[in-house]
């Protein structure tokens, strides 16, 4: 295909967007629209997606450290692990052979790994609720800078690093989201944006680790890569201008149910099925969601709440509700 299709940069947009407002979902939504929709190889559209990566990643970590909502030192045993394991997932893959065979294999892998991304952000969901849950419980809104201090687990971390880091390598999704899932059981006294924030940091040399690794071994593609980053970086910064007032949950959950889809339909679902799974998902799910929150003592509706009161500048109090508007 043309690699210079504006296409790509209009999926790059769309993509970079969503990257600025949420903080992820590069490789898990730019690499299924590569394979899916413009038919370019599974390899391909890894190593490709992957340093155009390498752009994005730095704006989200910049903004973190200026917040302060990074773990520094967690980064670092972090990053023992996912730097060499994201240049050792390019070298895991060619040991699957080339040709037919490879492209299959990745396909396979990505199909995997959206899957289990997509349940990372419903894990990641949870935590943002717990959170809120001991804030009212505390009695005044806080952040507990202290969980800045906490002691890293470094055998763990870095294998968590190592495992994160090769799945990147192969897939170049995970960064934003299959780790999160690690961190959050490693270090539950993390705050949601302290998560993210520590995640995206440690993704920078990790994503670098995995670029040259896909630019030596790999199958990169510059016309493809310039294609994606002509919409990819605009995209970043609108999204990040607009993401104190987008309703970033409800983005996340159509990423989650887009990666969910994206995952099944690379494994080799129908259709038909992947729509029936979609639309369970969107049903049981909402139901299932508003039955937690009540179990968390929030109203079933406490996101829209929440979104109506940050429009008409209110703030919530520590039962966890808001004042009426006016």
């Amino acid at each position: 295909m043309e690699w210079w299709d504006p296409g790509l940069a209009l999926a790059g947009l769309l993509v970079g967007v969503i990257v600025g407002l949420t903080g992820m979902g590069g490789g898990a939504l730019m690499t299924p629209i590569l394979v899916l929709f413009f038919g370019v190889p599974p390899l391909a559209a890894v190593s490709s997606d992957v340093v155009a990566s390498l752009f994005m990643k730095p704006i989200g970590g910049l903004v973190h450290l200026r917040r302060g909502t990074v773990h520094l030192d967690l980064v670092r045993w972090l990053c023992l692990g996912s730097v060499p394991g994201a240049f050792c997932g390019v070298l895991v893959l060619r040991l699957f052979g080339d040709g037919e065979q490879l492209q299959d294999m990745v396909k396979i892998l990505l199909g995997v790994v959206l899957t289990l991304a997509s349940l990372a952000l419903v894990a990641k969901a949870y935590h943002t609720l717990r959170d809120r849950t001991r804030t009212r419980a505390a009695g005044t809104v806080i952040e507990p800078a202290d969980a800045l201090r906490v002691p890293v687990r470094r055998g763990a971390t870095l294998v968590a690093g190592a495992v994160a880091g090769l799945i990147v390598g192969m897939t170049s999704v995970g960064a934003g989201s299959i780790l999160i899932i690690s961190l959050l059981a490693l270090y539950p006294r993390l705050t949601a944006s302290q998560l993210v924030g520590t995640d995206l940091v440690q993704a920078v040399p990790l994503v670098a680790s995995a670029s040259v690794g896909h630019l030596l071994f790999g199958d990169f593609s510059l016309g493809l890569t310039i294609a994606i980053l002509v919409g990819a970086i605009p995209g970043v910064f609108l999204g990040a201008q607009a993401s104190s007032r987008a309703p970033g949950g409800v983005i996340r959950r159509a990423l989650a149910l887009v990666m969910l889809a994206s995952g099944i339909k690379l494994l080799g679902a129908s259709n038909g099925l992947v729509g029936a799974v979609v639309l369970g998902a969107l049903m049981l799910g909402s139901l299932m969601w508003a039955f937690i929150r009540v179990c968390h003592g929030e109203a079933p509706t406490a996101g829209l709440q929440r979104r109506r009161a940050a429009v008409d500048g209110r703030t919530c109090d520590p039962s966890g509700s808001y004042p009426p508007p006016g």
